[in-house]
């Protein structure tokens, strides 16, 4: 394993150098240059998205005037929607959040996207993401059965992180008998009203996995309990046709690349990445450096994008880095390095009142709670990486 980390740190660097060994399978380099958007193109970068939570009902009409005055202009092609428990399942109607997206809600979204050429893809964070703060989310708060460490109480434990639980948040017991009959239904259901040929499980910051207090999955390897409940969903998805697409984190070893417990696993998951299939679909978020790991999964045979927050420099080097990756790959590799996908984690809403603010010119400073930074702000990031998908940055 040392021994292929080098080899693939070493390949990275390369290619990002611009130094990849002469070879008749690999694209000569493009003229170099500061401009992200001049090799942008439906083959320079198939995927151009972005994950954001979606609206809720009051919400609705402001968010497709976004995607069809904003997106669509921009040149994006993927929308990531999380919905979690804000539907109106009829599958487990005990899960919904109150006032709930309605079918007909999700069809207008749908309809749009459609004749936009914008891939939907809805997400239910699945595993790990169970809880947040001192809440537990619907799914652990209705079938207390499946939590993975039902002794630690949300809202008595709860303590900013790092604390002597070790909580963040709460996940399910992957091994529990009846957890997929519950957590199925409703990926079937969503996808079915979103009409999606994919669906994105999260799986993201799973710290609680294996857990000794769990009578199923205690003494079992941590990567395999990982990797059978990526596979498990994607089977699932497969046998409808539809790709499962999550967050890479886990799946990368945080102590080999020092990528740290929030980027990458402490916890031994990632040797995951060579137990599940290859065509699950790697979104893989790095938002304090440009991290190569992006080359590392599609050396293991998986479509991947990478994905930036609030850094909008790192963001555009994120691109920058997909493009050139892209450009001085074999055929075969380049198929793998899909594009580029902006995360946005504030609430729908929230975002569009920002966002809104800093179109029309307003000082984003006079709505800050802490001291501003443009350089670290997740709107306008997004802002610039809009403009460079168009072609004007």
């Amino acid at each position: 394993m040392k021994y292929l980390t080098l080899a693939l740190t070493a390949l990275m660097l390369l290619i990002a150098s611009g130094l990849a060994p002469a070879d008749k399978t690999v694209t000569a380099p493009a003229a170099a240059t500061d401009n992200p958007a001049d090799n942008l193109s439906p083959a320079s970068l198939p995927v151009r998205g972005l994950a954001i939570e979606a609206p809720k009902p009051a919400g609705l009409d402001a968010f497709l005037k976004f995607i069809e005055e904003d997106l669509v202009p921009a040149g994006f092609n993927l929308l990531i929607l999380r919905v979690d428990w804000n539907y109106a399942y009829e599958s487990h109607p005990e899960l919904r959040d109150p006032n709930p997206l309605t079918r007909n809600d999700v069809k207008r979204i749908v309809a749009l996207c459609q004749r936009s050429g914008i891939r939907l893809v809805p997400q239910i964070n699945l595993l790990g993401h169970q809880s947040w703060a001192n809440q537990t989310y619907a799914l652990l708060r209705e079938y207390p059965q499946f939590d993975e460490t039902p002794s630690i109480k949300t809202e008595e434990h709860y303590a900013p992180w790092p604390n002597d639980y070790g909580l963040y948040c709460k996940s399910y017991c992957p091994l529990h008998p009846e957890v997929h009959d519950v957590v199925f239904p409703l990926i079937d259901e969503l996808c079915d009203a979103f009409e999606a040929d994919a669906f994105h499980a999260g799986m993201d910051e799973v710290f609680y996995i294996g857990m000794d207090e769990c009578p199923r999955c205690k003494g079992h390897d941590k990567s395999e309990l990982f990797a059978g409940e990526v596979t498990c969903i994607h089977d699932h998805l497969a046998e409808k046709g539809r790709q499962l697409m999550i967050w890479g984190d886990r799946l990368l070893d945080g102590r080999t690349t020092g990528l740290g417990e929030w980027e990458a696993s402490y916890n031994d998951t990632w040797r995951a990445i060579d137990m599940i299939p290859k065509d699950v679909f790697i979104c893989d978020w790095h938002y304090e450096r440009a991290d190569l790991t992006g080359v590392y999964f599609a050396t293991k045979g998986f479509p991947v994008a990478e994905c930036g927050y609030r850094n909008s420099d790192l963001c555009l080097q994120q691109i920058r880095d997909m493009v050139t990756f892209r450009q001085q790959s074999s055929p075969e590799m380049a198929e793998h390095l899909q594009g580029y996908i902006h995360t946005i984690w504030s609430g729908a809403d929230m975002f569009l009142r920002r966002y809104n603010a800093l179109k029309a010119g307003q000082d984003p400073a006079a709505s800050s709670r802490r001291p501003y930074d443009p350089k670290r702000d997740d709107v306008r990031a997004l802002m610039e990486v809009m403009a460079a998908f168009a072609g004007q940055k």
